[in-house]
């Protein structure tokens, strides 16, 4: 029997895959015929995964997957390096059995590499770092990655990413192994450049122009400058003065 919990876990899994794109529309009815189960837990899943950020509802158009405005988007990952260098900054000296788990994911990582499931390994680059905060003890905080990772995977896929996913499985092999000696203020830094460059491939600058391509196909056509001796004895009609750039709309039409 579904509970309203492994819905809601099931739909992280599948953002933290990239199957589910931002915008994505998420119909009541429909998820309650894939699950086998009633609209209300459905409802239920729905309503927590819009506490933690994951979805948002209207009251006309129903619920769906959200999609991370640009300062949301730094704000995200700010969260992030702020909550994973402070946990690898407290921690103490991480336990074998810890360091195994660890080891173990960063196998899984490198064998999604070597195939062509790509949902596969988006999901492992992401859940380390769910996995990390676990193997350090603290699991709060480890829920708490969870959503910030599968926001900033959405965002990732809304800004068009170009991140290596063999450099971040690399990133991830470097921090467990300055773990593993002991060394916190290396794994430290090496979390605050990763998260970093990871951020640095999106491209989070200035919002385009949504009307740009509107706005340059109805600009005025320009008339034809005439042959060379070919207006003699015409006055020369004046060009219509071309709009700024940031015209709006309304005047072009």
């Amino acid at each position: 029997m579904v509970s309203s919990t492994d819905i809601a876990q099931r739909i992280i899994e599948a953002v933290l895959a990239q199957r589910l794109a931002p915008g994505t529309r998420l119909g009541e009815q429909s998820l309650s015929l894939l699950f086998d189960c009633s609209r209300t837990l459905v409802r239920e899943a729905l309503v927590r995964l819009a506490a933690r950020g994951i979805v948002t509802v209207s009251s006309r158009r129903g619920w769906y997957v959200v999609q991370p405005s640009h300062s949301e988007a730094r704000e995200a990952f700010e969260a992030r390096r702020v909550i994973e260098t402070g946990l690898i900054r407290s921690t103490g000296p991480v336990d074998k059995n810890a360091l195994k788990r660890l080891r173990q994911h960063l196998k899984q990582e490198q064998a999604a590499l070597k195939g062509d499931d790509v949902g596969q390994r988006s999901y492992l680059l992401g859940d380390f770092h769910v996995c990390l905060a676990e193997c350090l003890g603290n699991q709060l905080l480890a829920d708490t990655l969870r959503d910030f990772t599968a926001r900033t995977t959405l965002i990732a896929m809304l800004y068009q990413s170009n991140h290596d996913a063999v450099q971040s499985c690399q990133d991830h092999v470097n921090i467990v192994s300055a773990l593993e000696r002991g060394d916190t203020a290396t794994a430290e830094r090496l979390m605050a450049e990763h998260i970093g460059q990871v951020q640095a491939a999106l491209r989070l600058g200035t919002p385009s122009d949504p009307l740009a391509d509107l706005r340059e196909a109805l600009a005025p056509v320009r008339e034809a400058e005439p042959a060379a001796g070919g207006t003699r004895g015409r006055s020369k009609k004046p060009s219509p003065p071309t709009p700024p750039s940031d015209t709006y709309l309304g005047a072009l039409l």
